[in-house]
């Protein structure tokens, strides 16, 4: 099926810089789509530490598991990702094709298995032939440039339809450093560490215990706060690679380091960058939705009350339609099984009081939201009533885009 790019894709997108000690590369190997890169290689130069953060799913994918083994090395030095084909609930012959590549890859590059990468997205069930992706290992790694970010975001996208994207340049150790990122996720995003694929690359030079405390709570506030249609993906992962051109930091021991902060801003921006792509590019999506909590019992209560209703058919349907159907937020709020006070609840949508002290608000009139509900952005606040608890939570409407573009998925 033919995807028409997102209403709510970025007006353009920003160019990402070389980073030195990165060298990408894609190519066409027919694995699923036809004439189109779904294969990316990412060359890292020895020394590159790496940090992950990966799905929590109990069905994971083989590369999942491979990246689980090889992070405890610390050392990453190739990244192999296709799309097409997720290599998830493929038993031995998933587990052999992802040593077939390490192998290859090993030997093709010069370094331990333990330092290759791999991540795989589509199609869950079906065996992966590594072949293909053997084969143009050769032809990859001749082609590897320091400037090919565009092409290596659109080679891991598969019902995407806008590649993902995102930099920072900040000051490190008195030097400038860059953080570029690239991100696939589109459906089956209800990420329960990270979104389906992520990689970031920088040329700070961070030890791979710091990396790994910079990179979780970046996760944590950005990719674990959106949600598309409640569906946590096997195949979900976050990869970040130093390669430590930029220089050595002397003394680098901690994430708590003074001299990271600035950095730990920038990732923290970047990853959310790349969140709200994903949201933006969410299956059949039409309008992205803010859903902010305060006064729950504490942040988790409040994140759970968020999900409750980012995850809401019936809200999302109601967003979608342009109703503004309030009664929805009540019920997504009430089936949290979070604590909440109907008395003292107060629910605000673009800012406009519609319901407080258990009833709808005395000043409520609908027609002066509906302006909001035609637009692209929609804001929903939630006062809980009953602590100190807040959270911010992103989601997409629910359109009939979404089943067309599901119920084909694999015709």
């Amino acid at each position: 099926m033919a995807l028409t790019i997102s209403p709510l894709a970025p007006a353009s997108f920003p160019h990402l810089p070389e980073i030195k000690g990165v060298r990408l590369a894609a190519a066409a190997t027919g694995i699923r789509y036809k004439n189109r890169p779904d294969v990316l290689l990412a060359l890292m130069d020895e020394g590159t530490t790496v940090a992950g953060c990966l799905t929590l799913s109990k069905s994971r994918s083989a590369p999942v598991d491979w990246c689980a083994d090889n992070l405890k090395t610390g050392k990453g030095r190739v990244l192999v990702c296709n799309a097409g084909n997720a290599n998830a609930f493929t038993g031995k012959a998933g587990v052999a094709t992802v040593k077939a590549v390490a192998s290859a890859a090993a030997k093709q590059f010069k370094c331990k298995m333990g330092e290759v990468f791999q991540a795989s997205t589509g199609v869950i069930g079906e065996p992966l032939n590594p072949a293909p992706i053997v084969s143009a290992l050769s032809e990859l790694g001749s082609a590897a440039s320091g400037d090919a970010w565009d092409m290596a975001a659109r080679s891991i996208m598969t019902t995407d339809t806008f590649q993902k994207v995102a930099t920072a340049q900040v000051k490190f150790g008195g030097k400038t450093v860059t953080i570029n990122g690239i991100a696939k996720g589109s459906g089956m995003i209800a990420p329960d560490m990270a979104t389906m694929l992520v990689f970031i690359f920088t040329d700070a030079a961070i030890p791979a215990k710091v990396l790994q405390k910079l990179l979780s709570p970046s996760v944590a506030r950005s990719f674990n706060n959106i949600t598309v249609d409640s569906d946590t993906s096997t195949s979900d992962t976050v990869l970040m690679f130093a390669t430590g051109a930029a220089g050595a930091v002397k003394d680098l021991k901690t994430a708590a380091d003074i001299r990271l902060k600035p950095f730990a801003k920038a990732l923290d921006s970047l990853c959310l960058d790349l969140a709200m792509q994903v949201v933006k590019d969410g299956e059949g999506a039409e309008k992205l939705i803010e859903i902010k909590i305060t006064g729950a019992e504490n942040d988790i209560a409040a994140k759970k009350i968020g999900m409750s209703i980012a995850n809401s058919p019936l809200v999302k349907t109601a967003i979608a339609g342009e109703d503004a159907n309030w009664g929805r937020i009540v019920m997504a709020i009430g089936k949290s099984g979070e604590k909440a006070l109907r008395d003292k609840l107060r629910i605000k949508i673009g800012g406009i009081l519609v319901a407080a002290k258990g009833m709808k608000d005395a000043n409520y009139k609908e027609a002066d939201i509906m302006p909001h509900m035609k637009g692209r952005d929609i804001k929903i606040e939630a006062d809980i009533g009953v602590g100190k608890g807040a959270a911010t939570v992103w989601t997409c409407d629910l359109t009939h885009r979404y089943i067309d573009i599901n119920g084909s998925y694999r015709s």
